[in-house]
């Protein structure tokens, strides 16, 4: 037999074949496989690269260029409103000044003139960010941005984005990087109706484009980003978030060499001169169509380009008839009342809102006597303190957490409280420093609770906060309908419970309907329905929750309609309705609130006190002729007019009230001795065992209008005209945070 393999012998190592994998040995692949398929992947990506750069051309301007309107409706189908108007002018890049495109550079894209069109990797990051709940971020460049805003559209999908891409790049070879900054600057939205940058000019600083400092420059740049988030007109909440963003601006300058440091550090931020309404959206049409804005994109319904391409119909909630009823009341109780010949009267604001607590729809809206005049909106601006309608929300949390006083006595309507004069507050024994004054200065003694809110006093509730905790009333306030990064919220000891807290009247209007509404919050909304092009728009869910059990929300209306009955309160009467409500004044009487429900309605009204020249807040002593503004005066007139106009025609309802046990109310002792200031060093919050009694409470008569305290004497005349009063108001002189203080802490929650 022959040896060579070739001849039919054993097959050698080189030719025998590969033994066969077997097991889970066979779902491994090869590295050929791998190999094969990285590179099939590899091959795909460049044929789709090359593919879409030859298949997608440079399309002509889109309509966004040439903005269409979006229609505003009231409930019933009739049109409130349209916001086309498209103020826009263009400019050659040489109108802008070199540090202020570098400005817009360093807020949006500070390696424009040395990078590509497209930043791959920064879109990557983007969409990782945004899948991953991060906020939705576009990654893109100036260049893509000026594609998007110029020659597509606004719609955040895959296939705009694709477009973009290759748009950009095929844009980046065949125009120069100056025309792209001239068409981004020229198209990009600033704000106040203005797109581009000459028009941002005369909308926020009344000048050309050529005339533009770095700071002013810096602040336009800023607004780039979004400019609702960076408005400090319309929100002056704003101002802290807008001052960040503007030092970034700057700070990036400096770093890019765009800037030195002595120029930096000279800067102060810009004045920003009035806002001009567009002349469609004059009266209350700019209000309704600026909230019903600010709702869409507050709740990621529509975002901001979206909504300003335009073409959307929006239904929204305010009813026509309750909406016009608002408006005469405050033009009937207050704006009629006003002269120009007193100084003080052009310092009067007045902000409304009125929600149907079954829905949570927000039936009608005052923010103010015309947007063309009055720019920014009483009912959603979040800088006036609320004073004394907080009160409620520190008695809601006591029978809500079951508190009791240092003694231990259970809290309710007939609990009693030391209502001297600036006693001090007390804290498990240990006095805490915080001793505040009532209103006129006025002690009452032994006070029960239901006696204490019918006449606002301070020195009850400030110890009713220390007694529920600081934390708890806070919580219970957001639960209920205040927002958690309300300014001032968060305050310590007792200063929570006299209403330092700035939320504004909308978010006071959800506060109150969930009482209403029996501890049920629902959240409210302005919107019934979105469509484009006959195609509805999808709406969130709006999850009702429990903010506190029934017996807790149904006990503090039980208190709150004694305020009505016989407290400060009782101009509400004239309502014709059964009705809960509280008053409240800001520190230096900058604001007088009335916060007012009936079982079908809840409605807030805010009378504030601002500067129109440097949009400060102003004290209104004098205002309308009268030596000061309570919360029982001008809004609580404008609620019962309003609440009997928007009622008018329904039959009447009563509260079905479930309420806390040991809930019934009774009256104040007499006082044993004399009503001036308490000795110093703490006192016991409770001065007597709870009264399980009923006898009737020691207040006015209804509708007397003289409110009495404990010894039955008539509450103090008021102040004579000719000055502010000595004493305090109904709030507190002093405890109340600055307006820096305030946008600190709303910037950082």
């Amino acid at each position: 037999m022959s040896d060579d393999p070739q001849a039919g012998g054993e097959e050698s190592p080189a030719t025998a074949p590969r033994p066969r994998r077997t097991g889970w040995r066979r779902l491994i692949p090869t590295w050929r496989m791998v190999a094969g398929s990285v590179l099939l992947v590899l091959l795909l990506i460049v044929g789709g690269l090359v593919a879409g750069y030859l298949l997608v051309g440079i399309p002509p301007a889109n309509r966004a260029a040439k903005a269409q309107s979006n229609v505003y409706l009231y409930s019933d189908g009739s049109e409130l409103a349209r916001d086309g108007d498209v103020n826009r002018e263009n400019v050659p890049l040489s109108h802008v000044p070199r540090t202020v495109q570098r400005a817009v550079l360093a807020a949006e894209d500070r390696d424009f003139y040395s990078e590509s069109a497209v930043d791959p990797a920064a879109m990557l990051r983007a969409a990782w960010n945004t899948v991953t709940g991060k906020g939705k971020q576009s990654g893109s460049t100036i260049t893509q941005q000026y594609v998007k805003n110029y020659y597509l559209g606004q719609e955040q999908t895959l296939t705009r984005k694709a477009k973009e891409f290759f748009i950009a790049i095929k844009l980046d070879r065949e125009a120069s990087k100056e025309h792209i900054l001239e068409g981004y600057l020229n198209t990009s939205y600033y704000g106040r109706n203005a797109y581009g940058i000459q028009a941002a000019a005369q909308a926020y600083y009344s000048k050309t484009s050529d005339k533009l400092t770095t700071a002013e420059g810096a602040y336009l740049a800023a607004l780039l980003n979004a400019p609702s988030a960076y408005d400090i007109t319309a929100h002056p909440e704003n101002r802290p978030r807008a001052v960040a963003r503007w030092n970034y601006v700057l700070d990036g300058m400096v770093k890019k060499k765009w800037l030195s440091r002595a120029e930096r550090a000279a800067m102060t931020f810009p004045t920003l001169g009035k806002a001009k309404a567009s002349a469609g959206l004059s009266g209350q049409r700019g209000y309704l169509v600026e909230a019903v804005k600010d709702y869409l994109t507050d709740h990621d319904i529509l975002d901001e380009n979206t909504l300003r391409a335009g073409g959307y119909r929006i239904t929204t909630t305010i009813d026509r008839k309750r909406q016009n009823a608002f408006v005469k009341a405050v033009g009937t109780r207050l704006m009629d009342k006003l002269s120009d010949s007193r100084k003080v009267d052009g310092y009067v604001r007045a902000g409304g809102a009125s929600i149907d607590p079954a829905t949570g729809r927000v039936v009608a809206l005052y923010g103010g006597i015309d947007y063309a005049k009055q720019y920014v909106n009483g009912a959603t601006r979040h800088d006036y303190q609320v004073g004394s309608t907080f009160k409620p929300l520190v008695f809601a949390a006591a029978v809500q957490n079951n508190s009791t006083t240092q003694d231990g006595t259970r809290i309710t309507p007939s609990t009693l409280y030391d209502g001297t004069n600036k006693r001090m507050t007390v804290s498990h024994g240990h006095p805490t420093g915080f001793a505040p004054a009532n209103e006129d200065d006025r002690s009452y003694g032994p006070i029960t609770v239901t006696d204490a809110t019918d006449k606002s006093v301070n020195a009850v509730y400030a110890q009713m906060g220390i007694d529920v905790g600081p934390d708890t009333v806070k919580n219970t306030a957001v639960a209920l309908g205040i927002p958690a990064k309300t300014p001032s919220l968060a305050s310590s000891q007792g200063a929570i419970s006299l209403g330092t807290a700035t939320p504004s009247v909308l978010d006071m209007t959800q506060v109150y309907a969930t009482l209403a509404r029996h501890g049920s919050q629902r959240p409210y909304t302005l919107v019934d329905s979105v469509a484009k092009s006959g195609d509805d728009v999808e709406l969130p869910d709006r999850e009702q929750t429990t903010a506190i059990g029934r017996a807790a929300a149904d006990t503090t209306t039980q208190i709150l309609q004694s305020v009505v009955d016989g407290g400060t309160a009782q101009a509400a009467q004239d309502a014709g309705r059964p009705a809960a409500g509280k008053t409240g004044t800001a520190e230096d009487d900058k604001a007088a609130w009335f916060a007012g429900y009936t079982p079908e309605l809840a409605t807030v009204v805010a009378v504030l006190g601002q500067n129109p020249d440097s949009a400060a807040q102003e004290p209104l002593y004098g205002a309308a002729g009268q030596p000061r503004l309570n919360g029982g005066d001008f809004p609580a007139q404008i609620w019962a007019d309003y609440t009997a106009a928007a009622l008018n025609g329904r039959p009447v309802r009563d509260f079905d009230l479930q309420l806390e046990d040991g809930a019934e109310q009774s009256t104040s002792p007499e006082p044993s001795g004399s009503t001036s200031e308490s000795p110093s060093g703490p006192v016991s919050p409770s001065t007597g065992p709870t009264d399980t009694g009923n006898p009737t409470a020691t207040t006015a008569p209804p509708g007397s209008g003289t409110p009495t305290g404990p010894t039955g004497a008539p509450t103090p005349p008021p102040f004579p005209t000719g000055g502010p009063p000595t004493g305090p108001t109904e709030s507190y002189p002093t405890l109340g945070p600055n307006p820096e203080e305030l946008e600190d802490r709303w910037q950082n929650g």
